[in-house]
């Protein structure tokens, strides 16, 4: 594939609209592209984003151990998506060392909840939720997420932060009560602690 050749006028021109945004590789961490995916590897795990490379340029200083994110031509958009890309980069390198965890906790008043985790089909039980015969169910989702019941808290654990987040938020829309007022009603499960 042939370059294209800019005059060095133009070039100037176009280089004196960009903005860049450096982020640095944190240690035990490789960060790698892999066509429009940024790659981030660590000891916990491996994740991937998908980026827009009509917007975003992404380079990697190898000496220097950095990511650095540019736009050319930013308009208000643009600024934003470099600017939630680079948290996207820096949340990917510390779930990959680190972890995410949020800790849930069961309420109830009257009838006793059961929770029970279904590894098998990746979605979560809910059982007796204020009598109901049949389970609720609620979804796990990503391949790395694990989820665990200890007696009245639920633990969900992984390496990418929306997974994580979003497991929790499908326990707690799971057990949701429609049509009755939630000061009396507080039957459920809520995030309890982040982190």
């Amino acid at each position: 594939m042939s370059e294209i050749k800019f005059p060095t006028k133009v070039w100037n021109r176009i280089a004196d609209f960009s903005i860049s945004l450096e982020v640095d590789i944190e240690k035990d961490v490789e960060v790698s592209i892999d066509g429009e995916e940024i790659v981030v590897k660590g000891p916990k795990g491996v994740l991937r984003k998908k980026f827009n490379s009509k917007l975003l340029d992404v380079d990697i200083d190898e000496k220097e151990r950095k990511v650095i994110l540019r736009v050319f031509n930013p308009r208000k958009f643009e600024r934003s998506y470099l600017n939630t890309m680079k948290s996207h980069l820096k949340n990917m390198m510390l779930g990959v060392t680190q972890g995410f965890r949020k800790t849930l906790i069961v309420a109830y008043a009257h009838f006793p909840i059961r929770v029970e985790v279904d590894e098998e089909n990746k979605i979560i039980l809910i059982h007796n939720f204020l009598g109901e015969k049949k389970p609720r169910k609620a979804k796990i989702v990503g391949d790395s997420t694990k989820v665990t019941v200890k007696e009245d808290k639920i633990i969900v654990e992984g390496i990418s932060k929306e997974e994580v987040g979003q497991t929790a938020a499908n326990l707690r829309q799971a057990t949701k009560i429609k049509r009755k007022d939630p000061r009396v009603f507080m039957d459920g499960i809520y995030v309890l602690k982040e982190g």
